[in-house]
């Protein structure tokens, strides 16, 4: 009778237990449902590392023996030059002098260009320097760093200069402007001829900021660097590197590289050839591969090779960024809507008071959102399913109704 008893007492502890069970799991699935829903929406999701990089760049130094005496500028900071083209020359003897002279003549020669019917002949050439005055000006009145005003104000002297030059020789052979023109050439002649003229052994962009990194940070091998290199320079983020007033350079413009020192989790994964996107502090959003990788350690030296923005970084030696790893652009639903079963990951569908469950293939996830898409009827058949299974299953689409789980 006892052992009778026993076996009553497991039959309904086993029963019990089985109870308890079903009561806990239809009581989870009670506790997720929701009256809320998510709207599926074109949106995109990215994978991003914030960095500061070193910009080493393919550049050849320019100087001449004259250095000392100072420098006047023949092609501006940044404008392209071709190969043998007049970059810079160094001041020559009574160049003040001269120089003053030649100041006098282009305020007499813009003068009489405000008060002469010449005004109507002015070239496009003319109107674009105008165009340049007015840009630089307006771009003065958010500046506070001194360095750049200064600079700017330096480009409005040249333009001027130039514009006076231009009219000058559009204006008739036997008006008083051309004979100021000739006489502003003449000096000009007179400086050329006891000057020393440094031309460009290659063609590129013309850049005054030579900071002295341009003999070490080269572009043929990067077996020398290292992280303790790079921080040994003392480098500000962000910093412009001032004009020199001695040498300038000829930069390659079609490509630059971007060295990083990181311990991130990522980068330990990276690999030379991989492709991703890089996004400047300006927003723009530039192509980059990775060139070079030199392990440390834990950590590790990535190069990156761009050939977009060379011109916009002629300014800077060291700089912060983004690294975007991967960027997904899709359908984006909340990840508090997906529902994860044996054979794959479902969104639940409201439309017209029903609700039916669409198998989807999450591409990319964060802690809040996934991209998802519909998979293809030829991976359908790769995962078993036959094609009266696939021709009776739903999809999902743009502005579905998704029911979202707390």
């Amino acid at each position: 009778m006892k052992d009778s008893n026993s076996g009553i007492k497991i039959i309904i502890t086993i029963a019990f237990m089985i109870f308890l069970i079903v009561l806990v799991t239809n009581s989870t699935k009670i506790l997720k449902n929701s009256t809320e829903v998510y709207i599926v929406a074109n949106g995109s999701l990215s994978y991003e590392e914030p960095v500061e990089g070193y910009v080493i760049r393919d550049e050849v130094v320019l100087q001449g023996e004259n250095y000392k005496n100072g420098m006047v500028q023949i092609l501006s900071d940044g404008e392209k030059a071709s190969k043998g083209q007049s970059v810079f020359r160094y001041y020559s003897n009574n160049e003040e002098n001269i120089l003053a002279k030649i100041n006098e003549l282009d305020e007499q020669i813009n003068e009489l260009i405000e008060n002469d019917s010449i005004s109507s002949l002015l070239s496009s050439d003319i109107a674009s320097i105008e165009n340049q005055i007015e840009d630089t000006i307006n771009s003065m009145y958010d500046l506070n760093y001194l360095q750049k005003i200064q600079e700017n104000k330096n480009k409005i002297e040249a333009y001027i200069s130039r514009k006076a030059q231009i009219t000058g020789f559009s204006s008739p052979s036997d008006s008083y402007i051309r004979t100021l023109a000739e006489q502003r050439s003449a000096l000009e002649n007179d400086l050329a001829a006891g000057s020393e003229v440094i031309s460009a052994p290659e063609s590129g962009l013309a850049s005054y900021r030579v900071d002295g990194l341009e003999e070490i940070l080269k572009v043929d091998n990067f077996d020398y660097l290292t992280s303790e290199l790079l921080k040994s320079f003392d480098l500000k983020v962000g910093a412009v590197i001032p004009l020199s007033n001695e040498r300038g350079k000829i930069v390659n413009n079609f490509e630059c590289y971007i060295a990083v020192p990181t311990d991130s989790e990522r980068a330990t994964s990276a690999k030379v050839g991989d492709k991703l996107v890089l996004r400047f502090s300006n927003t723009d959003e530039v192509k980059a591969e990775i060139s070079y990788i030199k392990d440390e350690g834990k950590n590790r030296i990535l190069v990156f090779k761009i050939s977009e923005d060379v011109a916009e970084l002629v300014e800077y030696r060291k700089i912060s960024f983004d690294i975007i790893w991967w960027k997904y652009t899709g359908w984006k639903v909340s990840n508090s809507s997906l529902i994860e079963e044996d054979d794959g990951t479902y969104v639940e569908r409201k439309r017209a008071g029903f609700t039916e469950k669409i198998l989807v293939k999450v591409l990319r996830q964060n802690d809040t959102y996934s991209i998802v898409e519909n998979y293809e009827d030829d991976e359908l058949r790769e995962l078993g399913y036959t094609d009266e299974q696939i021709s009776e299953m739903s999809k999902i689409k743009l502005y579905d109704e998704i029911v979202v789980y707390q």
